[in-house]
Parts: C-alpha cells; structure tokens; sequence
C-alpha cells in the first residue's frame, strides 16, 4: 500500500458520500473513476477501499439504525450528507472493523468533519461517537 490509513479512510468517505446521490450500481462507475483518478493510489490501494466501502453499503441498513439509536429525535435526512456519511464510515469502524481502534476510528471522524464539514460539526460527530465507544 502507499497510500496512509488517513487517506485510504478519506478516500472510502469520499465515496460512501456519493451513495445520497447514486444509486448503488452507479457507485460501481463512481468508483471506478475515482480510482481511476488518483495517481498516487495502487492496485492494493483500490482493492482495500473498494473492498471496505463494499462491506459498508452491505451493512448500511444496521449502520443507518445505530445512528438512528444515538441520534434520538433525529432523522437521517436531518443529518447533513456528509455528515452523515462520516458517522456511516466511523460506525462501521466501530462495530465492524477489528483492525481499528475505537479511540483512532472517533479521532479520524473528527478530523474529516474539520475538513468536510461546519465549525459545529466535530463536536456533534464526536458526541454521537462517544456514546458507542
């Protein structure tokens, strides 16, 4: 691999965000050029980000209802996309992905809502996350 956890994880963000505005067969396009896309990415690259958003768009349902869980009084389309898509990414890492810490997968969630987000954001994506950990 050559590309970092950091932007392996941003890359899978990138493109869980494009499923509120695809249908799931048009994320295998989506997919297919953004990869195609980036230099800086090897075969190994792709294959673990195709392979990681895969398995996530499979558990998207169990996902969706944990958010709902936390987010009491909430729904998901109050959410912000791409809010939203960072809590999808931060979950699954969570409850999912064994190879993922629980303090980096919060930390990592935070530092894409400092990036994608608004000056409100990492602290409500950091709050919904604190009640899983």
């Amino acid at each position: 691999m050559k590309m970092s956890r950091r932007k392996l994880r941003e890359s899978i963000f990138l493109l869980l965000f494009r499923i509120e505005f695809n249908t799931r067969e048009e994320l295998d396009e989506q997919m297919r050029m953004y990869i195609d896309s980036k230099t800086d990415m090897d075969e190994e690259d792709a294959d673990y980000i195709c392979k990681k958003l895969e398995d996530i768009l499979d558990h998207l349902t169990e996902l969706d209802e944990t958010i709902l869980k936390i987010c009491k009084g909430w729904r998901l389309e109050r959410l912000g996309k791409t809010e939203l898509a960072i809590l999808r990414l931060a979950v699954y890492e969570l409850l999912d992905d064994n190879d993922i810490p629980t303090s980096v997968a919060i930390n990592e969630a935070v530092e894409l809502a400092k990036i994608y987000c608004s000056e409100e954001a990492p602290r409500f994506v950091n709050g919904v996350l604190a009640k899983l950990a």
